[in-house]
């Protein structure tokens, strides 16, 4: 009996010892994978996001695109990484500029945009040729200029930025939707779009609804557009649902059978798009695109409006920086000199 109750003793001892141990040892690797965690988790905190910014900047406006960034740095506390688009012959001047003005701290890339992919796919139209500049065409491309970014921000380069771009950035994204753009039915109703003769706001002052292919759509000419001038952009689904194939696809029809370039909307950028992001975009903030500032020289808005808007979009053909325009002393307080001497505004008291 005595030596059985020893023996009984030594096997407790041992599970005694075998259970410690595997405690020890969960206890421990717990405790490691806890600190790796940590680590881990602690290293998104050390590192500060990007907000990417596409603009560009073409040679006889290039004090736009400056001004438009020189609003949006000045707004922000967020790091901003400008990707500025240009030709080949005008890098170096937009390097220059930058270089050599306020705008030295900034974050920025310079992008080459070559025109040649555009070739056979724009259809000459003598109504509005500033409209057929290689440029308008940038935001088609952005997965082939932007690599390493999630979701882009596209900006025209006749806009002002009075808000922090991060609010912008922040823009959701529903499920499947490859961009987010301003319906033109949620003007804000101080902006009294019905004094403004001749303005779009509708898919029929986009599309010849004449033709059979856009018939064919089944796209109600009464659907509201939207205004591709400011873009939150997610780039996965660009890239997955073959965004730019599909444009470059309709600019191609357009070609062939005329489909919208000669309408009176004159929207050979907008037009494409409008057809492939029908039903399948988010939707920004109004207060984040408070637009055709640049639509009538007689049509003012109030300045108590204005101050409230968050970004300022002179489209139409009155920009801020030419005579006649609206509200250019906003914009103008955004201006940056050119280094160079070229560009200048064409003001009465300038």
């Amino acid at each position: 009996m005595a030596l059985l109750r020893k023996i009984n003793q030594v096997l407790l001892f041992l599970l005694i010892v075998t259970i410690c141990g595997i405690l020890y040892k969960k206890v421990h690797r717990g405790t490691v994978l806890r600190n790796e965690t940590d680590d881990d988790s602690e290293t998104p905190e050390d590192m500060e996001d990007e907000i990417p910014v596409v603009i560009c900047a073409a040679a006889g406006r290039m004090g736009a695109a400056m001004a438009a960034i020189n609003s949006i740095y000045s707004n922000t506390e967020a790091n901003i990484l400008f990707y500025v688009v240009g030709l080949r012959n005008t890098l170096s001047r937009i390097r220059k500029w930058i270089e050599h003005s306020k705008l030295r701290e900034i974050n920025f890339k310079i992008v080459e945009f070559n025109p040649m992919v555009l070739k056979g796919k724009i259809r000459p139209d003598s109504a509005r040729p500033e409209l057929l500049q290689p440029l308008n065409f940038v935001r088609f491309y952005l997965p082939l200029l932007i690599h390493q970014h999630e979701k882009v921000i596209y900006l025209d380069d006749d806009v002002i930025v009075q808000g922090d771009i991060q609010e912008l950035y922040d823009t959701t994204l529903a499920l499947g939707h490859a961009a987010a753009f301003s319906d033109d039915c949620d003007l804000p109703s101080s902006q009294d779009i019905h004094r403004l003769v001749g303005l779009q706001n509708t898919y029929m002052g986009y599309l010849d609804y004449r033709k059979k292919t856009i018939k064919d759509l089944g796209i109600s000419p009464s659907t509201c557009s939207f205004n591709p001038g400011v873009i939150v952009a997610n780039m996965t689904e660009w890239k997955h649902q073959r965004i730019t194939k599909q444009l470059e696809k309709w600019m191609q029809k357009n070609v062939e059978e005329n489909l919208y370039s000669s309408s009176l909307g004159g929207g050979v950028a907008t037009s494409p798009m409008l057809i492939v992001f029908h039903g399948k975009y988010s939707t920004i903030n109004p207060l984040w695109h408070i637009r055709h500032l640049g639509w009538n020289p007689d049509t003012r808005y109030s300045e108590h409006f204005l101050q409230e808007a968050k970004l300022l979009h002179w489209n139409g053909r009155h920009k801020p920086w030419d005579f006649p325009s609206v509200h250019n002393d906003l914009w103008e307080s955004w201006f940056v000199p050119d280094p160079a001497g070229i560009f200048k505004l064409h003001h009465p008291n300038s």
